[in-house]
C-alpha cells in the first residue's frame, strides 16, 4: 500500500478535526466561563477550523502549501479569543512544515511544529494566563519533543504523546485558574485543543478517542456553575474583532494602544495579515487603533451580555460632523443629517473648528459624536478632536474618510437609531469600500506618478495619486472611472465642481453605461473649487 502524502495527512486531519469539533461543540460551549462566560468557545473554534478546511482543500497538494493554506484560512475565519489563538498556533505549525525539505516521515517535524505553535500562541496574547489553552498547548509541545528524542521516533508515537499530555494538562487547569475551580469546569479553549490533537491521532492510527467523562476528577464538564452574577465586577461591554492589513512593525503600537483600552487582547497573524481581538468599553477607539495601524476590515462589534445584565440604554443623540469642500456638497451633507463645516479642498481644519461644530450640533454637550474629515490631512486632526471629546466622557469616533465621496457613502448608511458602535462600523465599512478619484487642471509644471505635466494639462487622480495626464476633461474622467471600475463596482458617483462645463457629467454617465452596464451612475452638484469632477466607485 503506497504511503499517504504528507499534504494529504494534514488535509485529513483538518477534516477530522472539524468533524470532532462539531461533535464536541455544545460541550465546549458549556465549559466557557473564561475569559468571558458567553458560551461560544466551541462554536468559535468550529467556525475557525471550518475556514481552515476550506482553504486547505483549495491548496496545492504539497505539505508547505497545505499547511500555509490551513494557517491563512484559520486567520481569516478566526472567531473569538480561542479561535484567534488556535489560528496563531496553526501559523506556528505552518512556519515549520513549510520549511524546504520538511517531511512527516517521523515525529521530529511534528514536535518542532507543536513547540513553535505554543511559542506563537503566547506571543499573540497580550497577557498570558496559566490554566488556559496556552498551558495545554505547552504541555503537548513538551511531551511531543520528549517523545521525538527517543531512539525510535515515529509520527504516531509523537502525536499520541502530545494528545495524552494535553488531556493531563487540561485536567489540571482548574487548579491553576480560580474561575474554573469555582465553576467546576476545565478550560474550554484547552478542551478544544485536545479535540484537535485527538483527531490527529485518529487520522494516523484509526483509534477513536474515548469520550471524556461528564466528570473529570471533581470537575463537572458541562453545565458550569458560574454565572455572570458571580463575578465581582463586570468586565468590558464589547468584543471587538477585525482583520487588519498592516506591516508587522505597526502591531507593537497597536497592542499597546488596545491593552490600554481593554483586556482579552489577542493579535494573531504574520507578515501583512492580522486578526485582532479585544474586549473593551470603547469599541470606536479600538477600531480607530486599527485604522492607525493599517486597514481594518471585516469589523465585528459584539455586546457581551454575559458580563452585563441588559443591553445598553437607548443610544444618546448623535452628532455627525462633516467637512464639505463646496456649497453643493454642504447641502448634501446637511440633508443627510450632518453638522457641516465648509472648508476649501486641501485646507486642513483645526481641532477647534471641529469641536466648535460638535457644540453647534449639541449645545448640551452630551451626544455621541462621529466626525467625517473628508480630507486626508484632516484625519489626524479629527482624531485629536475625538480624543479631546473622550476626556470629557463623550463617545466619539472618526470615520477615516479621505475624500468627499467617501463621506457621502458613509452618510448614506448612517442610521441615527442604530447603536453607536454598530453605526460606526457600518459607516466605516461603506467609506472603506468606496474608491475615490478626481479630475483637475495642472497649474504649473510638475513631476507626477503619471509623468511630467505642464500648465493646462488635465490630471486624473485615482485613490489620491495622479494616474492620468491628458488634454480633455471628459477623456481623462472616463479613463479615471474605467480604472476604478476595473476592480468591480455597482455605483459610480459624479460630483461636479467649478469648471465642469455642460455635458461633462452626462458624458461620464454615458461611458459608464457603455462599458459597465451593471453599474449605476448618480450625479450631484458639489460646487467645489479646483476639481471640476470628484468621482467615487462603490
Amino acid at each position: 500500500m503506497p504511503p499517504v502524502p504528507d499534504a494529504e495527512i494534514v488535509l485529513r486531519w483538518c477534516r477530522a478535526g472539524l468533524d470532532a469539533l462539531a461533535a464536541a461543540r455544545e460541550e465546549i460551549d458549556a465549559l466557557n466561563v473564561y475569559p468571558v462566560p458567553d458560551g461560544d468557545t466551541g462554536t468559535n473554534l468550529y467556525l475557525t477550523m471550518e475556514a481552515a478546511v476550506q482553504h486547505a482543500e483549495a491548496a496545492a497538494p504539497d505539505l508547505g502549501s497545505t499547511a500555509d493554506a490551513v494557517a491563512r484560512g484559520a486567520l481569516l475565519g478566526a472567531r473569538g479569543n480561542s479561535g484567534i489563538i488556535v489560528a496563531q498556533m496553526l501559523r506556528g505549525v505552518a512556519d515549520v512544515l513549510s520549511r524546504p525539505g520538511t517531511t512527516l516521515a517521523d515525529g521530529t517535524a511534528l514536535a518542532a511544529a507543536l513547540g513553535h505553535a505554543a511559542d506563537e500562541a503566547k506571543r499573540a496574547v497580550a497577557d498570558p494566563v496559566e490554566g488556559t489553552i496556552l498551558t495545554v498547548a505547552q504541555a503537548a509541545a513538551d511531551a511531543a519533543q520528549q517523545a521525538a528524542r527517543n531512539t525510535i521516533s515515529t509520527l504516531p508515537a509523537v502525536a499520541l504523546a502530545a494528545a495524552a499530555a494535553a488531556h493531563e494538562a487540561l485536567d489540571r487547569t482548574p487548579e491553576q485558574l480560580d474561575v474554573l475551580r469555582r465553576a467546576g469546569v476545565v478550560d474550554a479553549g484547552g478542551r478544544g485543543l485536545t479535540v484537535l490533537l485527538d483527531a490527529f491521532d485518529t487520522v494516523l492510527t484509526g483509534r477513536r478517542p474515548l469520550p471524556r467523562p461528564r466528570t473529570v476528577g471533581a470537575h463537572t464538564v458541562p453545565a458550569p456553575a458560574l454565572t455572570s452574577g458571580d463575578s465581582e465586577e463586570p468586565g468590558p461591554a464589547y468584543e471587538v474583532m477585525y482583520l487588519l492589513d498592516a506591516p508587522q512593525r505597526n502591531t507593537a503600537q497597536l497592542k499597546e494602544t488596545l491593552a490600554n483600552l481593554g483586556d482579552s487582547l489577542v493579535v494573531s497573524g504574520a507578515g501583512q495579515e492580522w486578526n485582532v481581538h479585544v474586549h473593551t468599553d470603547d469599541a470606536g477607539a479600538a477600531i480607530e487603533a486599527g485604522i492607525a495601524a493599517g486597514r481594518p476590515h471585516r469589523i465585528s462589534v459584539t455586546y457581551l451580555p454575559a458580563q452585563h445584565g441588559s443591553r445598553p440604554d437607548t443610544p444618546h443623540k448623535r452628532v455627525i460632523v462633516a467637512f464639505a469642500a463646496g456649497d453643493g456638497l454642504a447641502e448634501l451633507f446637511a440633508e443627510a443629517g450632518a453638522v457641516v463645516v465648509a472648508t476649501a479642498t486641501g485646507h486642513r481644519p483645526s481641532t477647534g473648528e471641529m469641536l466648535a461644530a460638535v457644540d453647534r450640533g449639541d449645545t448640551g454637550r452630551t451626544s455621541d459624536v462621529v466626525i467625517l474629515p473628508n480630507e486626508r490631512d484632516a484625519v489626524p486632526v479629527a482624531e485629536a478632536a475625538a480624543a479631546e471629546l473622550r476626556t470629557h466622557h463623550r463617545r466619539a469616533a472618526v470615520i477615516p474618510t479621505v475624500a468627499q465621496v467617501q463621506g457621502l457613502a458613509a452618510l448614506a448608511v448612517h442610521e441615527p437609531n442604530r447603536a453607536f458602535d454598530a453605526d460606526v462600523v457600518a459607516m466605516t465599512s461603506a467609506a472603506g469600500q468606496t474608491r475615490h478619484g478626481a479630475v483637475t487642471v495642472a497649474a504649473k509644471e510638475a513631476v507626477t506618478m503619471a509623468g511630467v505635466c505642464k500648465p493646462g494639462d488635465v490630471l486624473g487622480v485615482v485613490d489620491g495619486d495622479f494616474a492620468v495626464i491628458g488634454a480633455d476633461l471628459l477623456d481623462v474622467a472616463i479613463e479615471v472611472v474605467a480604472r476604478m471600475l476595473a476592480a468591480g463596482g455597482e455605483l459610480v458617483t459624479v460630483v461636479t465642481g467649478d469648471g465642469a462645463g455642460p455635458g461633462l457629467a452626462d458624458g461620464v454617465a454615458r461611458a459608464v453605461r457603455r462599458g459597465h452596464p451593471e453599474a449605476d451612475t448618480v450625479v450631484y452638484r458639489g460646487g467645489q473649487p479646483r476639481y471640476p469632477l470628484l468621482l467615487g466607485v462603490e
